[in-house]
């Protein structure tokens, strides 16, 4: 079962900065009138949508001549308010790290509060992976290198910056912007949760994406650090092959059990054909030295990432260490 970090403290006037407590420290953030940002996201246009999500929608807006991103929850979820709260309360708490997504106010005027981040042009890694929107320039290697580098750091801070450690448990392409300047920020703290002291998991009902959720946890509902490290593998995965986590014209030629993204790359691996799935995109850059020397290192480190026993996989500061090292050289 989700809990939220200690306690969250607010204050309906907007004139007053609204707050939260976590661990004791109370961070401040500027409170919103809903009229305020109606005007800056022209009554929420749907032209102004960055991200369409399930639970909520991200809108680009303009306040006192500076963009920003604001974040509305859907009014019909029962749980809105608990996912609006944990990402109030933990974006809050992370807000001084340069890999997640800044944190500046929010809005109590609705039944559910509106919250307000700092901008990101860019969109999703999701929809520059993808090609979502035909105007993105496709990524690089040394550009999905660093992002996975970013987000490898961002991990890692919430399992050891804290007294308790933070799991972050919604790990995928789509749960990351980009900002101007191709800078990865973590987002989207709904499922978020502190392991409790004594604890070294949590136990709740599976939720989240398939493909992206460790065996373990599938199999028992018990949650720890090596979930996220697994989620992390499978995003570096969809980095290296540019593929879905799930797609069923994968399984047209090899059998419907290679829709799943890690099978599939394990089937290819097994019959020596891995480097046919690399993204084209990374293959047409051309040649380099020791590219190829550093693929294969991006490659089994996913791998070690994804492994079937918890116990195997590195810690995300050893992954964290481990890509930069492999960064450094492509750079």
């Amino acid at each position: 079962m989700r809990k939220m970090v200690d306690w969250i403290w607010i204050k309906s006037n907007p004139q007053i900065k609204v707050g939260c407590c976590c661990y004791g420290k109370f961070n401040p953030i500027r409170g919103f009138t809903i009229r305020e940002l109606e005007i800056a996201t022209n009554n929420f246009d749907a032209r102004n949508v960055i991200k369409d999500g399930y639970a909520y929608k991200f809108y680009n807006g303009f306040v006192e001549d500076r963009t920003v991103s604001v974040m509305k929850f859907n009014d019909i979820r029962n749980d809105g308010h608990e996912d609006c709260f944990n990402n109030i309360i933990f974006a809050s708490k992370l807000s001084s790290h340069k890999n997640v997504l800044k944190l500046t106010g929010c809005c109590l005027e609705t039944r559910i509060p509106v919250i307000v981040f700092e901008s990101v042009k860019n969109r999703t890694l999701a929809d520059h992976i993808y090609q979502n929107q035909p105007h993105f320039e496709p990524l690089l290697l040394s550009q999905r290198l660093r992002i996975a580098v970013h987000i490898a750091n961002a991990i890692a801070y919430l399992h050891i910056g804290f007294s308790r450690p933070i799991l972050h448990r919604k790990i995928r392409p789509s749960r990351i912007f980009l900002d101007e300047g191709y800078i990865a920020k973590l987002f989207d703290f709904s499922l978020s949760v502190s392991i409790p002291e004594g604890e070294t998991c949590v136990k709740d009902k599976v939720t989240g994406t398939m493909g992206f959720l460790a065996p373990e946890y599938i199999n028992t509902g018990d949650y720890n650090e090596k979930c996220d490290v697994f989620s992390f593998g499978m995003l570096l995965l969809v980095l290296l092959t540019g593929q879905k986590i799930f797609d069923p014209s994968r399984g047209d030629e090899i059998g419907a059990g290679h829709y799943w993204l890690l099978h599939y790359v394990k089937k290819c691996i097994e019959n020596n054909e891995f480097d046919e799935i690399v993204d084209p995109i990374i293959v047409i850059e051309g040649p380099r030295t020791g590219k190829e020397k550093q693929l294969q290192g991006f490659r089994e480190l996913a791998l070690m990432c994804v492994c079937e026993s918890a116990e195997d996989r590195p810690t995300m500061v050893d992954v964290a260490k481990r890509l930069k090292q492999i960064y450094q050289h492509l750079a």
